[in-house]
């Protein structure tokens, strides 16, 4: 007897990507990998209408979302240079671009050799789940564990 086989669902991601120019499109995408030269995106409100394509080089980050609105009482970061990272291999990393803008999280490392990597806020009620921090786009790197 033959088991009817499901096909996998499309893997669906909330996404905010912040260009260096200051541009922004939310939506959603379907095709995102870090390995990758870009990514497309189905803007809010366009739907089944348009895809666009988002190539890393114009980026500064890819923020994977809980929600598309957002915060708006977002708060300015404290200074987490005392606090300890968890055990292990995560460090922390405060990230500066050349606008002034800082991010500040944890990884399981990185290299300004790749396209980008992977951050994961420390504010826990953040609507941030993780961010994809293009390596060319960024000025100055903090890390401490």
């Amino acid at each position: 007897m033959e088991k009817k086989v499901e096909p996998i669902a499309k893997v669906q991601n909330l996404v905010v990507a912040r260009h260096r120019d200051g541009r922004v499109i939310k939506g959603t995408t379907y095709d995102f990998g870090p390995q990758k030269k870009g990514f497309h995106v189905v803007p809010v409100g366009e739907e089944g209408k348009k895809v666009s394509e988002v190539l890393f080089s114009d980026l500064k980050a890819v923020f994977f979302v809980k929600s598309l609105e957002g915060k708006q009482d977002h708060p300015l970061t404290k200074d987490v240079s005392e606090e300890k990272a968890e055990p292990g291999t995560l460090m922390k990393v405060k990230i500066t671009f050349p606008d002034g803008e800082t991010l500040v999280g944890t990884t399981q490392g990185y290299t300004l050799e790749r396209e980008g990597f992977f951050i994961v806020p420390l504010e826990e009620d953040s609507n941030n789940l993780r961010i994809f921090v293009i390596s060319k786009a960024v000025k100055d790197v903090d890390t401490w564990k």
